[in-house]
């Protein structure tokens, strides 16, 4: 709340993916507190409204729901989109939060590379499906606001569009930092193409998280997650810089901008290349179809 007692987000809506766990769950709790109606993504339903009764006592809101998705699959990705249109026209803040590192290749249902899968191409479809909500809110309150989290892994990324899912030479934790890369091409792509339409795109780094986040990971990765447990950023900390993003009128028409500590920073030179950043939007409308529709 602000010093006078408003809710700086009183009326708006808010969606926030992989809302169940870490950093997503914090950012959901303070939207909330913010006055917000948020939406909470999680693939579990019963951890899911467990956590929605939280977030619900711990900021006296009664508008928290629960949407229970997969997102590396994109069936559920489009259902999810189409339940959260048919709920409400509008939406303010999309945050997309969802992912994972995996030490093991394997494919979705979609025959997709899972890393690839979940941490690029759904935030890269669900946006897409939910840009006309979007675009409603924009015309209703002037802007509307698209958070990525993304992670300065992506500045290890050796993103080839031409082999996106890894078929050679696979590495879990190279196919994490390219989905990171790809986070930040889509937010600075989706930016150029969204233009001054009311509609803004930003990209985070949240940190090193101390979360669940590394559990997903091959043995190597779960036992660094252990031994650097105790140096590792705080779920609340890493929370910080999305919630920024999402609420803070120092942000507003703020768009296509990297963001660590609460600040604009310079991401990799590797994500200003306008080149691979359209020949990986061609790329993931080819394995997405729908993702790329931002046009009015």
């Amino acid at each position: 709340m602000s010093a006078g007692g408003a809710a700086p987000l009183a009326g708006k809506r808010c969606v926030v993916t992989g809302g169940t766990d870490g950093i997503g769950l914090v950012t959901a709790r303070e939207l909330a507190r913010r006055g917000a109606a948020v939406v909470v993504v999680g693939r579990d339903r019963a951890k899911g409204e467990r956590v929605v009764r939280e977030i619900r006592a711990a900021t006296g809101s009664d508008a928290v729901s629960l949407a229970v998705a997969d997102l590396s699959v994109q069936r559920e990705v489009r259902a999810l989109a189409a339940e959260l249109l048919d709920r409400a026209p509008r939406l303010d803040v999309l945050v997309n939060n969802a992912g994972a590192v995996f030490g093991e290749r394997a494919l979705t249902e979609d025959g997709i590379e899972r890393t690839l899968a979940l941490n690029h191409l759904a935030y890269f479809l669900l946006t897409g499906l939910l840009m006309p909500a979007l675009r409603r809110a924009a015309s209703v309150a002037g802007e509307a606001r698209v958070v990525s989290v993304s992670s300065d892994a992506h500045r290890r990324a050796r993103l080839d569009p031409e082999d996106l899912q890894l078929a050679r030479g696979y590495s879990g934790w190279l196919a994490y930092a390219n989905s990171k890369l790809a986070n930040v091409l889509h937010c600075y792509e989706l930016a150029r193409r969204l233009g001054a339409g009311g509609v803004t795109a930003n990209c985070l780094h949240p940190g090193v998280v101390r979360t669940r986040f590394g559990r997903s990971g091959s043995p190597a990765i779960n036992v660094f997650y252990r031994l650097a447990a105790p140096f590792l950023t705080s779920a609340e900390r890493g929370a910080r810089t999305p919630i920024h993003l999402a609420s803070s009128p120092e942000v507003a028409g703020v768009t296509g901008r990297y963001y660590a500590r609460e600040r604009p920073v310079r991401s990799s030179p590797a994500s200003y290349d306008p080149e691979l950043a359209r020949r990986l939007w061609e790329a993931s409308e080819r394995l997405a179809p729908g993702g790329g529709a931002v046009d009015p």
